[in-house]
């Protein structure tokens, strides 16, 4: 199975409200979209959004390593020696995770295609449905108690609530105004994204905890590289801790776990460049005992239904954040998952199961 062609473009898709955290704030999904062509006649698709705060990625260093670096690397490869394809890619290139993660996600919607098998099973098969949470944006307390509402209306049992961009007590009202809105049967996670110094973030947690706020975890509370800080907060609070920037490569998981400086970990493609490392993650966490989320940047449905299709394979990824492609004005993927409500199913095409994207000329989008 030859690589002979590796096509990308541009795509931009408008969100139907802008999604705000501490980091930034969205209003449109701009991706490079991947095709990679083989010469039995197998297609791969792939998706690389530009986070520039978080993985210092752009659209034009995405579009330049893919096309100036992967493709002269890839091409005339045999996918079917992956082993060697996936180091190679990661020796070829320092960091750069989110164009190589277009690149693997492409990569492997082939060798499942080939191999006849969804993805979720070629890569282990442990679930066939999953069930995503929903997002609330950084805002006023009291929109976020209505966005809160409408969520949990439309049949949302999971709340993921941003803070961490203004003083913790405004974060405290943030919360115990959504608490009052939805009353204490919907889980709710926090994600303070960096937000937070370690002193603040456990005199909020504790404030939370002894308020009887029932907060299920809180996602990175503290800057990416404070280790020592991260390990600080979980040392001190009974609320679970998860690590999700802190955590790009397998070496910073084992550290993480090494040290005991968190709970749980967010696993993102886009951070840890694909799906080949994501799996060294997860099971470096799974033989300390723990537990797994994966999430997403704001990515469409394309790149959500790998990310998809790699935690449903797992047994310790326990938590899934794929909320992204329900924020979007637009859908642009045909095939791929289906989201019925929070509930996520798997197609049973092999591979991915997408069967074009639509890229305004930019690929031709049919197989």
């Amino acid at each position: 199975m030859i690589i002979e062609k590796i096509e990308s473009c541009r795509v931009a898709v408008p969100l139907n409200k802008p999604f705000k955290t501490a980091l930034r704030t969205v209003t449109v999904a701009e991706a490079v979209i991947v095709k990679i062509t083989c010469d039995n006649g197998i297609t791969g698709w792939g998706e690389a959004p530009p986070t520039h705060i978080i993985t210092g990625d752009s659209l034009g260093s995405i579009e330049a390593v893919i096309q100036g670096v992967l493709k002269p690397f890839l091409l005339k490869k045999n996918l079917l020696d992956y082993e060697s394809v996936f180091h190679g890619m990661h020796m070829v290139l320092v960091g750069n995770p989110s164009p190589k993660a277009a690149v693997d996600m492409a990569v492997y919607d082939c060798l499942a295609q080939y191999s006849r098998l969804p993805l979720y099973q070629y890569l282990g098969g442990y679930k066939n449905r999953i069930e995503t949470d929903f997002t609330v944006s950084v805002n006023s307390p009291e929109e976020m108690g209505e966005d809160a509402v409408s969520y949990v209306t439309n049949g949302f049992n999971v709340l993921k609530v941003k803070v961490g961009k203004d003083d913790i007590f405004t974060d405290i009202e943030r919360i115990q105004e959504i608490r009052k809105r939805v009353g204490n049967n919907i889980k709710v996670r926090l994600d303070a994204n960096q937000g937070w110094t370690a002193k603040d973030a456990i005199r909020a947690i504790r404030k939370m905890e002894d308020s009887g706020l029932h907060i299920e975890l809180v996602e990175q509370p503290v800057h990416a590289d404070d280790i020592e800080g991260l390990k600080q907060v979980t040392d001190s609070v009974d609320t679970l801790i998860m690590a999700d920037e802190s955590v790009f490569t397998p070496k910073q998981a084992f550290e993480v776990v090494q040290t005991r400086s968190a709970d749980l970990i967010n696993i993102k493609l886009m951070k840890s460049g694909g799906i080949y490392q994501a799996q060294t993650i997860s099971q470096l966490a799974q033989v300390a005992g723990v537990e797994c989320m994966v999430g997403s940047m704001i990515e469409t449905r394309l790149g959500i239904t790998a990310a998809a299709h790699f935690a449903a394979s797992k047994k310790n990824i326990t938590r899934f954040d794929f909320d992204a492609p329900l924020m979007l004005a637009k859908d642009i993927v045909r095939g791929g998952i289906v989201y019925t409500g929070r509930e996520i199913a798997f197609p049973k095409a092999p591979g991915l199961g997408i069967e074009s994207v639509e890229t305004k000329g930019g690929i031709p989008d049919g197989k």
